[in-house]
């Protein structure tokens, strides 16, 4: 029994202990590796990205060339019509005015300031009880800012709160309103019937506010003499209360109706 444990340790001293073979890749080597594969993936799919980003954006740039041409074409159109035959145009393709009011909004997000946005603060800063309408309202932007009560009108709309009709012919009774209101809106070869309905809707001293683009009253440039436009208005019952060319983008007048019409 002791020999067999000599001889066990006498082979334990002459064995040769086994080297170990150092690691290439520390433990959490493999997780690295998978994760450089990982991060390999990212970089071909933000290529990916990147490529249906700039596909996107030339549809989109695409998209908005169609659609100014389209809004430019029917601006066109509103300026040489009566509100009759535009009513007539948008009923017989309602497409047309969700279009025309598509490309109205572009032109809109290049201007530094709006003349809606004047008009609201103009409106908060007197009485909520004054009862407003707004011809030619698009997309109402001017009633959702207000508390005022106010009719939306416009040629056609697919808001439920919107009147559609022409706006020489209004279903409001006289002098039901303290403030009519055209922004941007005073188109059509019959506009001047669109001032004498706001005459009509009107309370005595009632206001009317008229914002147009500034180049509609430039008569170096074919526009109207805005003295000559303003004399026109007061001929139709109103005094002329203010005039703001302050704006570099579009006009600001002020009348009011008179007591006696």
């Amino acid at each position: 029994m002791k020999e067999e444990q000599s001889r066990k340790r006498r082979r334990g001293k002459n064995k040769k202990p086994q080297k170990t073979q150092p690691s290439l890749l520390p433990k959490h080597s493999t997780k690295l590796h998978k994760k450089t594969h990982q991060q390999k993936n990212p970089a071909h799919q933000s290529s990916s990205s990147s490529s249906s980003l700039k596909s996107s954006s030339f549809l989109d740039k695409m998209k908005a060339r169609l659609a100014g041409g389209h809004f430019r074409m029917i601006n066109e159109k509103l300026y040489t019509c009566t509100g009759k035959e535009a009513l007539d145009y948008f009923k017989e393709d309602p497409e047309l005015f969700d279009m025309y009011h598509t490309g109205y909004q572009e032109q809109m997000s290049h201007w530094p300031e709006l003349p809606v946005n004047i008009i609201i603060k103009w409106l908060k800063e007197r009485s909520s009880s004054l009862i407003v309408a707004d011809f030619g309202c698009g997309d109402a932007r001017l009633a959702k800012n207000v508390k005022n009560k106010v009719f939306s009108i416009d040629l056609v709309s697919n808001d439920p709160s919107v009147i559609s009709c022409d706006m020489a012919n209004t279903p409001l009774r006289p002098s039901s309103v303290d403030v009519a209101v055209f922004c941007l809106s005073l188109m059509g070869t019959n506009y001047a019937s669109y001032l004498k309905e706001a005459c009509r809707v009107l309370k005595p001293s009632g206001w009317l506010l008229i914002a147009e683009v500034k180049s509609r009253f430039d008569p170096n440039n074919g526009g109207a003499d805005p003295n000559m436009f303003s004399k026109a208005v007061c001929e139709m019952g109103f005094t002329s209360a203010l005039k703001d060319f302050s704006n570099k983008m579009f006009v600001l007048l002020y009348f009011k109706k008179k007591i006696w019409v």
